[in-house]
């Protein structure tokens, strides 16, 4: 079932509190944006017009160009192939959030991804402070040339194809570690690689000894 709209004018007459009826001008804003672009969707607004996505909301290949402030998806954002360039603050994404394709450059400070992060050919050149994936992060082919130091990922580390030159210490990635055909020519101290390891085509010619790694190692020395 299509989600219902409700148009209602924001109406500054005497007695109204204005703060009011500017909130019921924006809920139906809200309830606009997801009858244009978000089909069979559940979703609530609550009175501080914070907006809660029960499942998943799939965009990908639409028009879409921005995305709703305060926005919490409870399952997957995809966003495949998109125009948008931004994401907004305090967005939290329970599962994977998919900009593969999008002509997105910087992610904001607080997001929040429960699953996945798929960044891979994007236009991005920088990771926030204080991210967290407890997925995979896949940079693969993107313009990235560093790594924030607290980066946190549950599951496998993409960097195939990227400007990166260096890792950051005490680095520990859940996966598999994908590091082929980049610069890179040392790994950091204290690297923790749940999976394999990866470093076919890169500049690296020898492994520290705090490297631990749970599988098998892909090197050309």
């Amino acid at each position: 079932m299509r989600a219902k709209t409700v148009y209602e004018s924001i109406s500054f007459e005497r007695g109204k509190d204005p703060r009011k009826t500017m909130g019921i001008g924006m809920r139906a804003q809200i309830q606009q944006w997801f009858e244009t672009w978000a089909l069979d969707v559940k979703y609530t607004i609550d009175d501080n017009l914070n907006i809660y996505v029960r499942g998943n909301l799939d965009l990908r290949g639409t028009q879409i160009t921005k995305l709703p402030d305060n926005l919490s998806v409870g399952g997957s954002l995809n966003l495949y192939d998109t125009q948008i360039t931004k994401l907004p603050d305090n967005l939290r994404v329970g599962r994977d959030l998919y900009l593969h394709g999008t002509p997105i450059t910087e992610l904001p400070d607080n997001l929040s991804v429960g699953g996945s992060l798929d960044l891979s050919g994007t236009q991005i050149t920088k990771l926030p402070d204080n991210l967290s994936a407890g997925g995979y992060l896949d940079l693969s082919g993107t313009q990235i040339t560093e790594l924030p130091d607290n980066l946190r990922v549950g599951g496998s580390l993409y960097l195939q194809g990227t400007k990166i030159t260096k890792l950051p210490d005490n680095l520990s990635v859940g996966g598999l570690l994908d590091l082929r055909g980049t610069q890179i020519t040392k790994l950091p101290d204290n690297l923790s690689v749940g999976g394999y390891l990866d470093l076919q085509g890169s500049q690296i010619t020898k492994l520290p000894k705090s490297l631990k790694v749970k599988g098998k190692i892909y090197k050309d020395f």
